[in-house]
C-alpha cells in the first residue's frame, strides 16, 4: 500500500493499515473512534491511514464512520464472504435445492452461496456435483450418494476456487443437467463479476448445462462490477431473496426473466413450497 505523500510506507505502517482493512472487512462499518481505540494508534495516525486506504478505493469515510468499499468486498477472502448475508444465502439456497432432482448432474460455481446449497444436496441424492470451489467440495467430500467431480487448475486463494485453462478445458468436455451460480452484481438486468478469469469459468459452466439457475440476494442489485457474465433472461430461473425490492424484480421481468422470490409464501413453481413466482 502506498502512502498519501507518495513515499513507500514503513513495514509498521503497512501492518497497521492491513489490520485496519481486516477490521473494516470483518464489521462492514465501524465508528472511527472505535477503530482508533482498537488499533492503539493516535487519531491523527489512523485518519492518515484511512485517507490512504480511501485513495486506493478500499474504504469510504462518512461522518465519523468508515465502511468497506464495494471493490474490497468483491475481492474479500472466501471466509469473509461466507459470513455476509447468511440468512439471505440460506434462503436462496433452499429455493435452489427445490429445483434439484435425484439423479441429476449439476455444476456449482465459486459463489459462497454454493456452500449453503451443498449442505442441502445430500437430501436430493443420488447426484453428481461438479465444482471448482474448494468450499463446496469440502462440504460434499464425505456425503453419501454424491458423486463429486473437482475442477482443477490455477488456485485463487481469495476465491478458494480454481480457474485458468485447465479448468476451462475440463468444463468444455462436460455436460450437466443444471448450472447453479451467483454473481457479484446485477445492473439493469445484466449479471456482472469483477474478475475476467472467473467470468470465463462461469460462462463455460453455463455452456455446459441444459438448465441454468441464478440465485442472488437483494444486495447484488446495489453493487457494481466490471465484466458482464450474462443477461438475466439467459437463465431459466432467477431466484431472489425475500428482501429484494419489487422494482428490481420488475426490471428482470421486463427483460423476460422468470423470477422466483425465495422464502415467500405462495405457489411454488417446483411444487415444494420453497419459492414463488415474483
Amino acid at each position: 500500500m502506498s502512502g498519501t505523500s507518495g513515499r513507500r510506507p514503513s513495514s509498521k505502517q503497512q501492518d497497521r493499515r492491513r489490520r485496519i482493512t481486516e477490521l473494516v472487512m470483518e464489521e462492514g462499518t465501524l465508528r472511527i473512534d472505535d477503530l482508533v481505540a482498537t488499533v492503539g494508534a493516535s487519531a491523527m495516525t489512523v485518519y492518515r491511514d484511512l485517507a490512504d486506504l480511501e485513495s486506493q478505493g478500499l474504504v469510504h469515510r462518512n461522518r465519523g464512520y468508515v465502511s468497506a468499499a464495494s471493490s474490497l468486498l468483491y475481492e474479500a477472502a472466501s471466509e469473509y464472504r461466507m459470513q455476509q448475508n447468511q440468512a439471505e444465502k440460506e434462503e436462496v439456497a433452499r429455493a435452489a435445492a427445490d429445483l434439484v432432482e435425484p439423479g441429476q448432474a449439476l455444476v456449482l460455481d465459486d459463489s459462497t452461496t454454493g456452500v449453503y446449497l451443498a449442505r442441502l444436496l445430500p437430501e436430493r441424492a443420488p447426484l453428481t456435483v461438479v465444482t471448482n470451489h474448494r468450499g463446496v467440495f469440502g462440504e460434499l467430500a464425505a456425503a453419501q450418494g454424491i458423486h463429486l467431480i473437482s475442477i482443477g487448475g490455477d488456485y485463487l486463494p481469495w476465491a478458494d476456487a480454481f480457474v485458468g485453462g485447465m479448468a476451462l478445458d475440463a468444463l468444455r468436455n462436460l455436460r450437466v443437467d443444471l448450472a447453479i451460480m451467483s454473481v457479484s452484481a446485477v445492473t439493469d438486468g445484466i449479471c456482472f463479476y469483477p474478475q475476467q478469469e472467473m467470468v470465463q469459468i462461469k460462462k463455460a459452466m453455463l455452456a455446459s448445462a441444459r438448465r441454468r439457475v441464478l440465485y442472488v440476494d437483494h444486495t447484488k442489485f446495489r453493487r457494481r462490477a466490471l465484466h458482464a457474465v450474462a443477461p438475466a433472461e439467459d437463465f431459466d430461473v432467477v431466484i431472489v431473496d425475500s428482501r429484494t425490492p419489487d422494482a428490481d424484480v420488475e426490471v428482470l421481468r421486463e427483460r423476460g426473466a422468470r423470477v422466483e422470490r425465495a422464502g415467500a409464501e405462495g405457489s411454488d413453481a417446483a411444487g415444494t413450497g420453497g419459492a414463488r413466482r415474483a
